[in-house]
């Protein structure tokens, strides 16, 4: 019987119809609003961190005209897109806590009066948007720092339009339940303490930490011993790891090779023995991915500055970067003005002592501080200043 239930009495059944489950009939120590509420606390950290570290991200990636991303610190890039991938990992089993916490609140009836229904019709219209949104969120993300992509949209766009659609939802629905959250953590409900809640965060918070550190070793190069999950351990080709490979990119390294170097009013061709003639910089620097990944690596090249000025470029603009593969998404990138002014970026024909190996960029690649690894540039052929 599904939709009916009988019970026996006196001899005799009787039929009665299954009530519809009431917030009361769930008396668990997880479904409290002091669990509750702390668990909604540490999951807004965790958001409020991913969502102003990818807007950084999406930022430095895709700068707008009126935004500097910064070369220095060095591993300002690493540290933050670190931050965000790994508290995204945190969120994971926070939301799934808090929705075990709070899904009895599903139960509860609409109120009759006018005036409360409309604050609970956005109540429930902000948790639905929050859940799908949070969800899409974690969901792309992992399988972004898998870097597999099931999907036909572009993932960097859609995930920086669902962040502001999952923080504008959290924003009224914090609005919505301040009171309740308040009155929970300063300790005015609940106040008799009651056996598994203590248990409950703890295994919550635990969680989150373990996955953390399974993980983290893909950012965090001290970890990575004890990161039996993380994506990237930092082996490649040259002890770095690679993305996109040479033969993916379909890259053939013409036995001509030259480097033009244009700018208004002059142009300037280089080869690769012109190149390794020119002075020489070593720097110690992070190549970090906006999949959360990044190795640190002895890069040896021309300083983009010193090359510029030894053909007569200007060297106080922007240049235009132009690789050997002509049809990815990242066959160009925009040196900003204060990244090419600063002396760690390289034009790069080493790395860790050794020749750049073809799925490193051969026979030169761009490597800057405190910049996104896509825009990293492989494989340059052009470097043009522009005006």
């Amino acid at each position: 019987m599904t939709r009916r239930s009988q019970v026996r009495r006196a001899g005799r059944f009787v039929v009665r119809r299954p009530r519809a489950p009431r917030p009361e009939d769930f008396t668990g120590p997880a479904h409290s609003a002091p669990v509750a509420a702390r668990l909604g606390l540490w999951l807004g950290v965790a958001f409020g961190l991913c969502f102003v570290t990818g807007l950084l991200s999406h930022a430095a990636a895709q700068p707008p005209v009126w935004f500097g991303w910064p070369s220095r610190p060095v591993h300002l890039y690493r540290i933050t897109q670190g931050v965000h991938v790994l508290a995204g990992i945190a969120a994971i089993p926070l939301l799934l806590a808090k929705l075990w916490s709070v899904y009895p609140r599903l139960f509860v009836r609409p109120p009759r009066r006018p005036g409360r229904l409309a604050g609970h019709l956005l109540e429930r219209l902000s948790i639905l948007v929050l859940v799908c949104a949070a969800f899409f969120e974690l969901v792309t993300g992992v399988f972004n720092v898998a870097q597999s992509y099931p999907w036909r949209f572009f993932f960097p766009a859609a995930h920086y339009a669902v962040a502001w659609l999952a923080v504008g939802a959290l924003l009224v629905h914090v609005g919505v339940k301040l009171p309740v959250t308040r009155a929970a953590l300063a300790g005015r409900l609940d106040r008799e303490p009651v056996p598994g809640r203590r248990a409950f965060l703890r295994t919550a918070a635990g969680t989150a930490t373990v996955a953390v550190l399974a993980t983290a070793g893909s950012t965090v190069p001290w970890l990575r011993r004890v990161s039996a999950l993380a994506w990237s351990s930092g082996t490649g080709p040259q002890g770095v790891p690679v993305n996109r490979t040479a033969t993916a990119a379909g890259i053939v390294v013409p036995a001509d090779w030259h480097l033009e170097v244009v700018w208004p009013g002059g142009r300037h061709r280089l080869d690769l023995a012109d190149l390794t003639a020119l002075p020489q910089r070593t720097g110690r620097l992070p190549i970090a991915c906006v999949e959360g990944w990044s190795a640190v690596a002895d890069w040896t090249g021309v300083p983009v500055a010193d090359l510029l000025a030894a053909v007569g470029a200007p060297t106080g603009r922007p240049v235009r970067v132009s690789s050997l593969e002509s049809a990815g998404l990242y066959a160009t990138s925009t040196l900003p003005a204060a990244h090419v002014g600063d002396p760690l970026t390289l034009l790069a024909l080493r790395v860790n002592g050794e020749v750049l190996a073809p799925d490193h960029g051969y026979p030169c690649r761009i490597i800057a501080p405190s910049r996104p690894g896509v825009l990293q540039t492989k494989w340059v052929s052009r470097l043009e200043v522009l005006g």
